[in-house]
C-alpha cells in the first residue's frame, strides 16, 4: 500500500511540474493598440524564439491595458497614458516606459493640406477653425473624428498636450471606440481630419500632417523637434506571480534587438530621448500656462 502511495505522489508531481511549466510558458498582454502595433506584436515573437515564453495579446485601449492588470486579469498591459490620480482603479498598476510616439494629424491622402500649426490645430478641436479654406484646402467643413470618451490613450494625451486639461469638450463631427476605426474612416472621407499614433498611421493609406512644418519621424520625434509625442509604456503589478517572465521581458524591450524592432516601427526607444522627458514638462507648463481650464491632480476621475 505505502508503494502505491508513492507511486500515486510521483505521478501527481509529474503532473503538476508540466503543467507549471505550461503555464509559466504563456503570459497575457491586453492593451493599447498602437502599443501593439508599434512593438508588440513584432517583439513578442523575437522574444519568444529567445526564451520560448508566449505572450498572447489583446487589444482593447490603454484603460484596458491598466485596469485588466490592476485586477489581475491579464499579467502584462500596453498604455499610451499614465494612470488616473486618485482612481483606485490604476493605482497598483507599475508602468515601465518602453518607446516614444508621435501624435500624428492625419488626412486623406488626397486632401491638398501639408501642413497645419499647433495653433490651429487647437481652433479645429474647440470649433473655431471649421473650414478647409482657412488651411490652404477645399471650401467645405473640416470634419473632426475623434476617440470616444475623455480617457483614452489617444484623447488623454490631445487634451493634455493641448490644452491640459483632461475636462476639454472637443468639437467631433464623429467618435470612434478604437484608433483603427478611426484610423480606417478617414481613409474613405476627404474632408475628415484625426490624431492617431505615428506607429499606427503609418500602415495606413493617409496623409500625414507636418506640424509647425516638421514631420513626425524617428529622428525629430528624438531631437524633440515635432511638438506632440507621449511615453508607450508597459503596465504590471509588482506582485504579479509571473514578475519573473515580465522582467525578462522588459529586459528584452530594452536590449539591442527590442529597440532595433522599435526603431523599425517608427518609434523611438525610450532609453535613447530621455531629455524628451524634460521638453515634455517644458511644453506641458507652457499648455498650463494658456489653458483657461487648468486641472487639480488631486481631483478624482470619475469617467
Amino acid at each position: 500500500m505505502k508503494s502505491i502511495n508513492l507511486v500515486l505522489l510521483a505521478k501527481l508531481f509529474v503532473l503538476y511540474f508540466f503543467s507549471s511549466i505550461a503555464y509559466s510558458d504563456t503570459i497575457n498582454w491586453v492593451g493599447c493598440g498602437i502599443s501593439k502595433k508599434a512593438y508588440m506584436n513584432e517583439m513578442s515573437k523575437s522574444f519568444k524564439k529567445k526564451t520560448g515564453i508566449d505572450i498572447n495579446i489583446q487589444g482593447g485601449g490603454a484603460t484596458k491595458g491598466i485596469r485588466k492588470v490592476s485586477d489581475k486579469s491579464a499579467d502584462l498591459g500596453g498604455s499610451c497614458r499614465l494612470y488616473l490620480p486618485g482612481n483606485d482603479l490604476e493605482s497598483s498598476v507599475s508602468f515601465e516606459p518602453l518607446a516614444w510616439d508621435a501624435l500624428a494629424v492625419i488626412v486623406h491622402k488626397n486632401n491638398p493640406v501639408k501642413n497645419i500649426t499647433l495653433e490651429q490645430l487647437k481652433s479645429i478641436y474647440m470649433g473655431e477653425l471649421t473650414s478647409w479654406k482657412e488651411l490652404g484646402g477645399p471650401d467645405h467643413k473640416i470634419e473632426l473624428f475623434t476617440r470616444q470618451g475623455k480617457i483614452s490613450g489617444v484623447g488623454f494625451m490631445i487634451r493634455k498636450l493641448l490644452f491640459y486639461s483632461p475636462y476639454v469638450e472637443f468639437d467631433s463631427s464623429q467618435e470612434f471606440k478604437s484608433s483603427g476605426p478611426l484610423e480606417k474612416s478617414i481613409q474613405q472621407n476627404i474632408y475628415a481630419l484625426g490624431i492617431s499614433g505615428i506607429s499606427s498611421a503609418r500602415l495606413r493609406d493617409l496623409k500625414i500632417l507636418n506640424l509647425n512644418g516638421v514631420s513626425p519621424d524617428t529622428e525629430s520625434i528624438k531631437k524633440g523637434g515635432y511638438l506632440l509625442y507621449r511615453p508607450l509604456y508597459l503596465t504590471y503589478r509588482k506582485d504579479s506571480p509571473r514578475l519573473k517572465e515580465i522582467k525578462a521581458f522588459i529586459a528584452f524591450a530594452h536590449s539591442k534587438e527590442g529597440r532595433k524592432i522599435m526603431i523599425k516601427n517608427g518609434v523611438v526607444p525610450y532609453l535613447r530621448a530621455m531629455q524628451l522627458i524634460f521638453k515634455q514638462v517644458e511644453q506641458e507648463r507652457r499648455a498650463q500656462r494658456h489653458s483657461s481650464t487648468n486641472y487639480n491632480y488631486t481631483n478624482k476621475y470619475v469617467y
